[in-house]
Protein backbone atom coordinates (compact mmCIF):
# COMPACT_ATOMS: atom_id res chain seq x y z
CA UNK A 1 0.00 0.00 0.00
CA UNK A 2 1.19 3.25 -0.79
CA UNK A 3 -0.14 6.60 1.65
CA UNK A 4 0.20 10.08 1.24
CA UNK A 5 -0.81 12.21 4.21
CA UNK A 6 -1.82 16.02 3.77
CA UNK A 7 -0.98 17.25 6.80
CA UNK A 8 0.30 20.49 8.87
CA UNK A 9 4.48 20.36 8.94
CA UNK A 10 6.68 17.90 10.35
CA UNK A 11 7.60 20.30 12.81
CA UNK A 12 4.44 21.22 14.44
CA UNK A 13 3.39 17.88 15.27
CA UNK A 14 2.91 16.92 19.11
CA UNK A 15 4.53 13.71 19.32
CA UNK A 16 3.25 12.79 22.73
CA UNK A 17 -0.44 13.01 21.68
CA UNK A 18 -1.28 14.08 17.98
CA UNK A 19 -3.27 11.70 16.01
CA UNK A 20 -1.82 12.29 12.63
CA UNK A 21 1.50 10.69 13.47
CA UNK A 22 -0.49 7.51 15.34
CA UNK A 23 -1.67 7.09 12.03
CA UNK A 24 1.29 7.51 10.01
CA UNK A 25 3.39 4.99 12.70
CA UNK A 26 0.78 2.74 12.35
CA UNK A 27 1.15 2.77 8.21
CA UNK A 28 5.04 3.03 8.19
CA UNK A 29 4.81 0.22 10.65
CA UNK A 30 3.20 -2.00 8.35
CA UNK A 31 5.88 -1.60 5.92
CA UNK A 32 4.19 0.65 3.24
CA UNK A 33 5.64 3.33 1.03
CA UNK A 34 4.23 6.54 3.05
CA UNK A 35 4.83 9.98 2.26
CA UNK A 36 3.54 13.29 3.67
CA UNK A 37 3.34 16.87 2.33
CA UNK A 38 1.64 20.13 2.68
CA UNK A 39 -1.22 21.82 0.29
CA UNK A 40 1.50 24.23 -0.68
CA UNK A 41 3.35 21.53 -1.83
CA UNK A 42 0.64 20.06 -4.61
CA UNK A 43 2.17 21.10 -8.43
CA UNK A 44 1.58 20.11 -12.11
CA UNK A 45 3.96 18.65 -14.06
CA UNK A 46 3.20 17.52 -17.77
CA UNK A 47 -0.24 17.73 -16.69
CA UNK A 48 0.30 15.33 -14.11
CA UNK A 49 -0.94 16.14 -10.63
CA UNK A 50 2.21 15.77 -8.56
CA UNK A 51 3.54 16.35 -4.71
CA UNK A 52 6.69 17.68 -3.21
CA UNK A 53 6.63 14.91 -1.07
CA UNK A 54 9.20 13.75 2.26
CA UNK A 55 8.59 10.15 2.23
CA UNK A 56 9.90 7.93 4.89
CA UNK A 57 12.92 5.66 5.11
CA UNK A 58 12.03 2.11 5.75
CA UNK A 59 13.52 0.51 8.40
CA UNK A 60 13.08 -0.83 11.80
CA UNK A 61 10.03 1.04 13.45
CA UNK A 62 10.51 2.15 17.32
CA UNK A 63 6.84 1.53 18.99
CA UNK A 64 7.15 4.41 21.16
CA UNK A 65 5.53 7.08 19.10
CA UNK A 66 7.69 9.79 20.52
CA UNK A 67 10.52 8.21 19.88
CA UNK A 68 9.43 7.02 15.90
CA UNK A 69 9.40 10.65 15.36
CA UNK A 70 12.68 11.73 16.90
CA UNK A 71 14.07 8.63 14.73
CA UNK A 72 12.39 9.77 11.54
CA UNK A 73 14.24 9.85 8.62
CA UNK A 74 12.87 11.04 5.09
CA UNK A 75 14.26 11.33 1.15
CA UNK A 76 12.17 14.25 -0.92
CA UNK A 77 10.66 13.54 -4.24
CA UNK A 78 8.47 14.23 -6.02
CA UNK A 79 5.53 12.36 -6.29
CA UNK A 80 2.17 11.44 -8.55
CA UNK A 81 -0.65 11.86 -6.74
CA UNK A 82 -2.55 8.77 -8.97
CA UNK A 83 0.56 6.51 -7.83
CA UNK A 84 -1.13 6.29 -3.80
CA UNK A 85 -3.48 3.86 -2.93
CA UNK A 86 -4.53 6.26 -0.05
CA UNK A 87 -4.43 10.01 0.42
CA UNK A 88 -5.35 10.92 3.84
CA UNK A 89 -6.54 14.68 4.16
CA UNK A 90 -5.28 15.79 7.73
CA UNK A 91 -4.71 19.64 7.62
CA UNK A 92 -6.23 21.99 10.00
CA UNK A 93 -9.05 24.26 9.29
CA UNK A 94 -10.04 26.30 7.45
CA UNK A 95 -9.90 24.56 4.42
CA UNK A 96 -7.70 25.13 1.30
CA UNK A 97 -10.16 24.54 -1.68
CA UNK A 98 -7.02 24.60 -3.85
CA UNK A 99 -5.89 21.52 -2.92
CA UNK A 100 -9.69 19.94 -3.47
CA UNK A 101 -9.21 21.05 -7.06
CA UNK A 102 -5.83 19.20 -7.80
CA UNK A 103 -7.50 16.30 -5.76
CA UNK A 104 -10.58 16.53 -8.53
CA UNK A 105 -8.12 15.31 -10.91
CA UNK A 106 -7.32 11.92 -8.72
CA UNK A 107 -10.52 11.33 -6.41
CA UNK A 108 -11.60 8.04 -8.87
CA UNK A 109 -8.56 6.46 -8.70
CA UNK A 110 -7.66 7.22 -5.47
CA UNK A 111 -9.06 6.49 -1.87
CA UNK A 112 -9.15 9.71 -0.39
CA UNK A 113 -10.17 10.26 3.06
CA UNK A 114 -12.71 12.12 3.48
CA UNK A 115 -13.88 12.60 0.48
CA UNK A 116 -13.20 15.58 -1.89
CA UNK A 117 -17.64 16.06 -1.77
CA UNK A 118 -17.38 15.41 1.51
CA UNK A 119 -14.78 17.97 2.85
CA UNK A 120 -16.39 20.40 0.76
CA UNK A 121 -19.81 20.59 2.18
CA UNK A 122 -18.53 19.72 5.97
CA UNK A 123 -15.26 21.30 6.68
CA UNK A 124 -16.89 24.13 8.34
CA UNK A 125 -19.47 24.77 11.10
CA UNK A 126 -22.41 25.21 8.56
CA UNK A 127 -22.56 21.45 8.37
CA UNK A 128 -23.69 21.37 11.56
CA UNK A 129 -25.82 24.41 11.36
CA UNK A 130 -27.69 23.65 8.41
CA UNK A 131 -28.31 20.00 9.60
CA UNK A 132 -31.97 19.08 8.88
CA UNK A 133 -33.05 18.76 13.13
CA UNK A 134 -37.01 20.60 12.64
CA UNK A 135 -37.95 19.28 16.24
CA UNK A 136 -34.86 20.57 17.51
CA UNK A 137 -33.72 16.86 19.07
CA UNK A 138 -30.04 16.90 18.18
CA UNK A 139 -28.97 20.28 17.25
CA UNK A 140 -28.92 23.40 19.58
CA UNK A 141 -30.93 26.74 18.03
CA UNK A 142 -28.17 28.27 15.79
CA UNK A 143 -27.58 31.47 13.45
CA UNK A 144 -24.61 32.41 11.46
CA UNK A 145 -24.21 35.62 9.88
CA UNK A 146 -22.01 38.18 9.37
CA UNK A 147 -24.82 41.20 9.44
CA UNK A 148 -24.16 43.11 13.00
CA UNK A 149 -27.42 44.36 13.63
CA UNK A 150 -29.42 40.86 12.95
CA UNK A 151 -27.07 38.43 15.36
CA UNK A 152 -27.90 41.78 17.76
CA UNK A 153 -31.49 41.30 17.49
CA UNK A 154 -31.17 37.33 17.87
CA UNK A 155 -29.02 37.88 20.91
CA UNK A 156 -31.60 40.32 22.37
CA UNK A 157 -34.94 38.30 21.26
CA UNK A 158 -33.58 34.87 23.23
CA UNK A 159 -35.08 34.19 25.81
CA UNK A 160 -31.34 31.81 26.64
CA UNK A 161 -29.66 33.60 29.55
CA UNK A 162 -26.67 32.89 27.85
CA UNK A 163 -25.49 31.48 24.23
CA UNK A 164 -22.16 31.03 22.85
CA UNK A 165 -20.47 33.28 19.87
CA UNK A 166 -17.58 31.96 18.03
CA UNK A 167 -15.90 32.21 14.57
CA UNK A 168 -17.43 29.98 11.18
CA UNK A 169 -13.85 28.91 10.64
CA UNK A 170 -12.04 28.48 13.95
CA UNK A 171 -11.05 25.10 15.37
CA UNK A 172 -9.44 23.55 18.91
CA UNK A 173 -11.87 26.00 20.77
CA UNK A 174 -10.19 29.14 19.39
CA UNK A 175 -12.26 32.07 19.49
CA UNK A 176 -15.17 30.66 21.60
CA UNK A 177 -16.93 32.86 24.35
CA UNK A 178 -20.34 32.39 26.23
CA UNK A 179 -22.37 35.62 26.07
CA UNK A 180 -23.69 36.78 29.68
CA UNK A 181 -27.23 38.37 29.10
CA UNK A 182 -26.18 40.90 31.76
CA UNK A 183 -23.18 41.80 28.98
CA UNK A 184 -25.48 43.70 26.49
CA UNK A 185 -22.91 46.53 26.71
CA UNK A 186 -20.20 44.49 25.30
CA UNK A 187 -21.82 42.71 22.42
CA UNK A 188 -21.75 45.63 19.66
CA UNK A 189 -18.07 45.82 20.10
CA UNK A 190 -17.61 41.88 20.66
CA UNK A 191 -19.32 41.65 17.14
CA UNK A 192 -17.29 43.93 15.62
CA UNK A 193 -13.83 42.29 16.69
CA UNK A 194 -15.66 38.83 15.30
CA UNK A 195 -16.71 39.92 11.93
CA UNK A 196 -13.81 42.34 10.99
CA UNK A 197 -10.71 40.24 12.24
CA UNK A 198 -10.74 37.76 9.55
CA UNK A 199 -8.80 37.31 6.61
CA UNK A 200 -11.41 38.30 4.11
CA UNK A 201 -13.47 41.45 4.24
CA UNK A 202 -15.62 40.21 7.12
CA UNK A 203 -16.15 37.02 8.53
CA UNK A 204 -19.48 34.82 9.53
CA UNK A 205 -19.96 34.29 13.43
CA UNK A 206 -22.07 31.66 14.91
CA UNK A 207 -24.64 32.67 17.43
CA UNK A 208 -26.15 29.23 19.26
CA UNK A 209 -28.31 28.41 22.07
CA UNK A 210 -26.03 27.53 25.16
CA UNK A 211 -26.73 24.15 26.32
CA UNK A 212 -27.14 23.75 29.81
CA UNK A 213 -23.94 21.28 31.37
CA UNK A 214 -21.53 22.68 29.27
CA UNK A 215 -19.55 23.72 31.91
CA UNK A 216 -19.06 20.27 32.73
CA UNK A 217 -17.51 19.65 29.17
CA UNK A 218 -17.87 18.17 26.47
CA UNK A 219 -18.31 14.38 24.61
CA UNK A 220 -15.55 14.05 21.64
CA UNK A 221 -16.54 10.56 19.17
CA UNK A 222 -14.40 9.47 16.80
CA UNK A 223 -16.95 7.83 13.94
CA UNK A 224 -15.54 5.65 11.27
CA UNK A 225 -17.76 4.47 8.32
CA UNK A 226 -20.70 5.52 10.65
CA UNK A 227 -19.71 4.03 13.50
CA UNK A 228 -18.68 5.40 17.02
CA UNK A 229 -15.49 3.37 17.61
CA UNK A 230 -14.37 5.83 20.72
CA UNK A 231 -15.00 8.10 23.42
CA UNK A 232 -14.23 10.56 25.84
CA UNK A 233 -15.17 13.73 27.88
CA UNK A 234 -13.23 17.04 27.89
CA UNK A 235 -12.87 18.60 30.84
CA UNK A 236 -13.15 22.66 30.61
CA UNK A 237 -9.89 23.95 32.54
CA UNK A 238 -11.44 26.18 35.58
CA UNK A 239 -12.89 29.99 34.37
CA UNK A 240 -12.34 28.47 30.70
CA UNK A 241 -15.91 28.03 28.75
CA UNK A 242 -13.74 25.80 26.01
CA UNK A 243 -12.99 21.60 26.58
CA UNK A 244 -10.57 21.14 24.00
CA UNK A 245 -7.59 19.73 24.98
CA UNK A 246 -5.49 22.31 23.04
CA UNK A 247 -7.18 24.89 25.13
CA UNK A 248 -6.13 23.32 28.50
CA UNK A 249 -8.30 20.75 29.04
CA UNK A 250 -8.75 17.43 30.65
CA UNK A 251 -9.70 14.14 29.29
CA UNK A 252 -12.19 11.44 31.01
CA UNK A 253 -13.23 8.07 30.02
CA UNK A 254 -16.58 7.98 28.88
CA UNK A 255 -19.18 5.34 27.66
CA UNK A 256 -21.56 6.35 25.22
CA UNK A 257 -25.22 6.59 26.65
CA UNK A 258 -28.86 5.76 24.83
CA UNK A 259 -29.17 9.06 23.67
CA UNK A 260 -25.86 9.72 22.32
CA UNK A 261 -26.08 6.10 20.68
CA UNK A 262 -29.26 7.15 18.65
CA UNK A 263 -27.67 10.98 17.86
CA UNK A 264 -25.11 8.62 16.62
CA UNK A 265 -26.78 6.36 14.16
CA UNK A 266 -28.84 9.27 12.97
CA UNK A 267 -25.41 11.40 12.42
CA UNK A 268 -23.23 8.09 10.89
CA UNK A 269 -25.93 7.83 8.19
CA UNK A 270 -25.39 11.51 6.70
CA UNK A 271 -21.90 11.34 7.20
CA UNK A 272 -21.37 8.30 5.35
CA UNK A 273 -23.98 8.95 2.52
CA UNK A 274 -21.57 12.17 2.19
CA UNK A 275 -18.36 10.23 2.20
CA UNK A 276 -17.47 11.34 5.72
CA UNK A 277 -15.73 8.44 6.75
CA UNK A 278 -13.45 9.35 9.76
CA UNK A 279 -14.70 12.31 11.50
CA UNK A 280 -14.91 13.47 15.23
CA UNK A 281 -18.78 14.30 16.92
CA UNK A 282 -18.42 16.65 19.66
CA UNK A 283 -21.47 16.84 21.76
CA UNK A 284 -23.05 18.15 24.94
CA UNK A 285 -26.01 16.79 26.54
CA UNK A 286 -26.95 14.89 24.03
CA UNK A 287 -27.01 17.65 21.44
CA UNK A 288 -24.17 18.10 18.22
CA UNK A 289 -22.00 20.88 18.62
CA UNK A 290 -19.48 20.39 16.03
CA UNK A 291 -18.44 17.68 13.12
CA UNK A 292 -14.78 17.79 12.61
CA UNK A 293 -13.89 16.44 9.31
CA UNK A 294 -10.55 17.77 8.31
CA UNK A 295 -8.54 16.61 11.01
CA UNK A 296 -10.11 15.23 14.05
CA UNK A 297 -8.12 13.99 16.81
CA UNK A 298 -8.39 12.38 20.17
CA UNK A 299 -7.02 8.95 19.48
CA UNK A 300 -4.06 8.97 21.99
CA UNK A 301 -6.02 9.71 24.86
CA UNK A 302 -9.08 7.22 23.98
CA UNK A 303 -6.59 5.04 23.59
CA UNK A 304 -5.06 5.31 27.08
CA UNK A 305 -8.16 5.60 28.38
CA UNK A 306 -9.73 2.26 26.71
CA UNK A 307 -6.59 0.34 26.11
CA UNK A 308 -7.24 0.37 22.61
CA UNK A 309 -5.56 1.10 19.40
CA UNK A 310 -7.61 2.94 17.32
CA UNK A 311 -5.41 3.86 14.73
CA UNK A 312 -5.34 0.43 13.81
CA UNK A 313 -9.02 0.52 13.01
CA UNK A 314 -8.87 3.09 10.81
CA UNK A 315 -5.91 1.70 9.02
CA UNK A 316 -7.71 -1.41 8.42
CA UNK A 317 -10.32 0.59 6.76
CA UNK A 318 -8.75 2.45 4.89
CA UNK A 319 -6.83 -0.79 3.03
CA UNK A 320 -10.02 -2.73 3.24
CA UNK A 321 -11.55 0.57 1.39
CA UNK A 322 -8.53 0.39 -1.26
CA UNK A 323 -8.49 -3.84 -1.85
CA UNK A 324 -12.66 -3.38 -1.96
CA UNK A 325 -12.43 -0.91 -4.77
CA UNK A 326 -9.22 -3.13 -6.39
CA UNK A 327 -11.75 -6.41 -6.75
CA UNK A 328 -14.64 -4.41 -7.92
CA UNK A 329 -12.32 -3.04 -10.95
CA UNK A 330 -11.24 -6.01 -11.84
CA UNK A 331 -14.58 -8.02 -11.16
CA UNK A 332 -16.09 -5.28 -13.78
CA UNK A 333 -13.29 -6.10 -16.10
CA UNK A 334 -13.95 -9.60 -16.44
CA UNK A 335 -17.66 -8.86 -16.90
CA UNK A 336 -16.54 -5.74 -19.67
CA UNK A 337 -14.94 -9.05 -21.57
CA UNK A 338 -17.78 -11.83 -21.34
CA UNK A 339 -20.13 -8.77 -22.73
CA UNK A 340 -17.71 -7.90 -25.67
CA UNK A 341 -16.36 -11.95 -26.43
CA UNK A 342 -20.55 -12.60 -26.61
Amino acid sequence: MNYLFIMYPWERVKPLNDTTLRLIHETVDRGYTVAMTVGANLTIRDSTPMAFCKVFEKGKVPKSIPAFYKAAKFKEQMLPLAGFDVIFMRANPPLDSIVLNFLDSVKNDVFIINSIEGLREANNKLYTAAFHDPKKEIIPVTHVSKNKEYLQRVIKESNADKMIMKPLNGYGGSGVIVLEKGADKNISSLLDFYINTGKDDSSYVIVQEYVEGAEKGDIRVLMLHGEPIGAMRRVPAEGDARSNLSAGGTYEKHVLNKAEKRLCKVVGSKLVKDGLFFVGLDLIEGKLIEVNVLSPGGITYINKLNKTNLQKKVIDYCDDSVKSKETSSVRRGELRKTVKDA
